[in-house]
C-alpha cells in the first residue's frame, strides 16, 4: 500500500511541476503557514499536522491530499456533506484537504484557500477541489483533470468563475462583440440596404481606413464631389501601398472587392434620419465599438471572422451553402499546441477563410520568438502563406492579417486544388493547418471531397511537416470507393499521427460533427504505428442562449488535460484514448477502437446479476422460459 502512495505522491508531484506551481511538501516553507500546521494533527491531539502538498499563488493557498485507492476519495455524511469524522479525515483524501484547509483559513491571515482531494493513479484518478472558507464551510466545485486552474496565469479567473460566479473579462467581451455585431447588421441593412455578402466588406474596408494614419472620420462631410466613399477608398488603397501588399495584381483584386463602398449611392448620401452619410455613421460606429478593441488586443480573438459569422447567421445562412463553416478562435489556438508551433515554423493554410489560422499561428510564432526583431518581421512577412477561393473571404482574410501588422500579406485568391502541390512546396512549408469546405464532394466530382483536400495539404508540405484538419466524422470512414482511395493514398505517402473527436457543438448551428486529424507528411505510414484516438467532445466548451458556443468553467482544465495525453505526458483510459495500428480501411475514429478497460466494482458486478435476475422473471412472468431452457440445452450438448 505505501508503494502505491508514494505513486501517487509523485504522479501528483509531477502534474504540479508540469503547471508550473511552486509547493512544498508536508508542510510550509512559509511561517505563517507553517504555524498554523502546527496544530493541524488529524488525530485531533493538538500536535503538528502536514498534508501532502501546500502551494501559495497570489494571494490563494492551495492544500492536497492524495489516496492511492480510488474508494478512498470522499466519505459524505447521511446528509451530503464532507464528514469531519476523525476517521474519515483520516482515510479518505477530499476530507483531509478540506481538515487541513479550514485550519489554514481558520489560524492564518491567509482567506483564499482551495481544499483538493486527488485519488487512484495517472490512468484512473479523481480530482475534487474545494474552495474553502473559515466562516461559511465550503464550496464544492467540479472535479478537474489537472491543476492548470490553479497556475499563475489561471487562478484568478478560475476564482471568478466558480466561487464568485461572476463573468471573466473575455466573456464580457464576447457578449459585447455580438451585440455590437447584431447592432451594426441592422445599420447595415437600415440604412445602407446592403447585401448579405457586401456587409463583411463594408466593415473591413472601414477598418482598413481606419488604419490609415493620413484617415480622418472628421474629414466624411457627405459632400457629393468628394464623396465620403472615395475617401474611404482612397485610405484603404494608401493602408494596402503601406502594408506592401503585392503584386499590382492581388491589390487590384482586393481594390475591386471594397468598390462598392464608393460605388453605391445609397451609402453615400446623407440620410435625413441621421443627419450624415450611413457611411460616416458606420465609420464611427466601428471606430468606437470595434477598431480601437482590434488594434490593440493581444489575443488570437479573429474579430472580423466572428463579424463574419455573424452577419451570416443573422441572414440564415453562415455560408453553409458555399461549404463556408469559420473556425472558432478556441480550435485554431488548439491546432497551434498540438502541432507545437515555433517561431521558426512556416505556415500553409490553403483554405484560409477569414485568416483564423494564420492569425492564431502569428500570435503563437511571435510569442515564441520573444524580443527578437528580426524574427518577428520575418515571422510577419515571410512565415505566414494562404489560399483563399472566395474573393470576399479572401479580401476579409487579407484585412485580417493586415490590421494585425502582418507587414505583407501572403494569401492569394486562388483555387488551391488547381495548384501545383510541388510548386507550393517551394514556400518550405512545415505546418499545414486547414478547416476544408466541407460536403462538397461527390461521385461525379470526388475532388472536393475532404479527404481530396487532405491529400493535397500534406503534398504541398516539406517532408517532416506537420498538419492538422478539422473535418466531419464521415470523412474518417471512407464511405464511398473514392474517399477510401484517398485513404490508402495518404497512408502511402504520409503518417496519421491520431484522430480526435471534437465536441458536436464546435460548429455551433451548423450540424456537422468534426474530429481534427494529425499528420506528418512525407513519411509513409509505417504498419506498426502507433495512434492515438481520443473522445473530446467534453471539451468544456457549452452553448448559451442569446451568445452561442462560449469556453465553459471547464475548458482550460480539459484542454491541458487533452494535451497531457495526446503528448504521452499521462495516460487514459480507453473511453478517453485508444492506442492502436490502423489500415486504411479502419475507420479513423475513437468510437471503432474504443474497449472498456476499467476493472468492474463490487458494485457494477452486483448491479449486473441483479439486472440479470430481473430480466430473466421478467421472461418466466411472460411464459418465455424456453429462452433459458435453449441455453441450458446449448450448454448440455457442449
Amino acid at each position: 500500500m505505501a508503494k502505491k502512495e508514494v505513486k501517487i505522491d509523485l504522479w501528483v508531484a509531477r502534474q504540479l511541476d508540469d503547471c508550473k506551481i511552486k509547493y512544498d511538501a508536508q508542510g510550509s516553507d512559509v511561517k505563517e503557514l507553517n504555524e498554523a500546521l502546527q496544530s493541524a494533527s488529524k488525530k485531533g491531539t493538538g500536535n503538528a499536522g502536514y498534508p501532502e502538498y501546500v502551494a501559495i499563488i497570489k494571494d490563494f493557498v492551495i492544500v492536497i491530499e492524495d489516496k492511492a485507492d480510488l474508494s478512498k476519495h470522499e466519505k459524505l455524511t447521511d446528509k451530503g456533506i464532507i464528514s469531519i469524522e476523525q476517521k474519515s479525515i483520516e482515510d479518505f483524501a477530499v476530507n483531509g484537504a478540506y481538515f487541513y484547509a479550514k485550519h489554514i483559513a481558520q489560524n492564518s491571515s491567509f482567506r483564499k484557500v482551495f481544499a483538493i482531494g486527488v485519488s487512484g493513479n495517472e490512468k484512473h484518478h479523481r480530482i475534487t477541489p474545494l474552495y474553502v472558507d473559515d466562516r461559511d464551510g465550503y464550496k464544492k466545485l467540479p472535479d478537474i483533470e489537472s491543476f492548470t486552474s490553479f497556475s499563475t496565469e489561471n487562478i484568478e479567473e478560475y476564482y471568478t468563475r466558480y466561487v464568485l460566479n461572476e463573468k471573466t473579462d473575455v466573456e464580457k467581451t464576447t457578449e459585447e462583440i455580438l451585440k455590437d455585431a447584431a447592432e451594426l447588421h441592422e445599420y447595415l441593412r437600415t440604412y445602407g440596404s446592403l447585401k448579405d455578402q457586401d456587409k463583411p466588406l463594408v466593415v473591413s474596408g472601414i477598418l482598413l481606413a481606419l488604419d490609415d494614419k493620413f484617415f480622418k472620420v472628421d474629414d466624411l462631410l457627405g459632400d457629393e464631389d468628394t464623396t465620403d466613399g472615395s475617401l474611404i477608398y482612397d485610405a484603404i488603397k494608401r493602408r494596402l501601398k503601406a502594408s506592401n501588399v503585392g503584386p499590382d495584381a492581388k491589390r487590384d483584386k482586393l481594390m475591386s472587392e471594397f468598390s462598392i463602398i464608393k460605388t453605391s449611392a445609397r451609402l453615400n448620401e446623407v440620410d435625413t434620419r441621421l443627419g450624415k452619410t450611413p457611411l460616416k455613421f458606420y465609420t464611427e460606429f466601428l471606430k468606437k465599438n470595434i477598431f480601437d478593441s482590434i488594434k490593440y488586443h493581444s489575443t488570437s480573438e479573429d474579430f472580423i471572422g466572428r463579424f463574419y459569422g455573424e452577419f451570416m447567421s443573422y441572414s440564415g445562412g453562415d455560408g453553409q451553402t458555399l461549404g463556408i463553416i469559420l473556425t472558432p478562435r478556441h480550435i485554431c489556438d488548439l491546432f497551434c499546441d498540438l502541432l507545437n508551433i515555433q517561431a521558426n515554423d512556416i505556415v500553409l493554410d490553403p483554405c484560409c477563410g477569414t485568416a483564423g489560422f494564420l492569425v492564431a499561428a502569428m500570435h503563437h510564432m511571435l510569442e515564441k520568438a520573444g524580443t527578437d526583431q528580426t524574427k518577428r518581421k520575418s515571422i510577419k512577412k515571410k512565415q505566414l502563406h494562404g489560399f483563399e477561393l472566395q474573393s470576399n473571404m479572401f479580401a476579409i482574410a487579407a484585412t485580417n492579417m493586415i490590421l494585425r501588422d502582418d507587414g505583407n500579406s501572403n494569401i492569394k485568391c486562388e483555387d488551391f486544388l488547381r495548384q501545383n502541390s510541388a510548386e507550393i512546396q517551394l514556400k518550405g512549408a512545415t505546418v499545414g493547418m486547414m478547416n476544408p469546405p466541407y460536403s462538397q464532394g461527390t461521385k461525379a466530382n470526388p475532388s472536393q471531397y475532404e479527404l481530396s483536400f487532405v491529400e493535397h495539404l500534406l503534398d504541398s508540405l516539406v517532408e517532416g511537416a506537420r498538419a492538422a484538419v478539422i473535418v466531419p466524422q464521415s470523412s474518417m470512414t471512407g464511405k464511398t470507393k473514392d474517399e477510401q482511395a484517398f485513404k490508402v493514398n495518404i497512408m502511402k505517402h504520409h503518417t496519421l499521427e491520431g484522430v480526435i473527436t471534437c465536441n458536436t457543438d464546435t460548429f455551433y448551428g451548423v450540424g456537422t460533427n468534426p474530429v481534427i486529424a494529425v499528420f506528418t507528411a512525407h513519411e509513409p505510414h509505417p504498419e506498426e504505428k502507433i495512434c492515438k484516438f481520443i473522445d473530446f467532445r467534453n471539451d468544456g466548451y457549452e452553448v448559451k442562449a442569446h451568445i452561442g458556443l462560449v469556453e465553459g468553467d471547464s475548458a482550460k482544465d480539459k484542454r491541458k488535460h487533452l494535451l497531457d495525453v495526446w503528448n504521452g505526458r499521462i495516460e487514459a483510459p480507453s473511453k478517453y484514448c485508444v492506442e492502436s495500428v490502423v489500415s486504411a480501411e479502419d475507420e479513423w475514429l475513437h468510437s471503432f477502437y474504443y474497449f472498456n478497460d476499467e476493472i468492474p466494482t463490487d458494485e457494477d458486478f452486483e448491479k449486473a446479476i441483479g439486472d440479470y435476475l430481473t430480466f430473466e422473471f421478467s421472461m418466466v412472468m411472460q411464459n418465455r422460459m424456453y429462452l433459458f431452457d435453449q441455453i441450458g440445452d446449448t450448454n448440455d450438448e457442449k
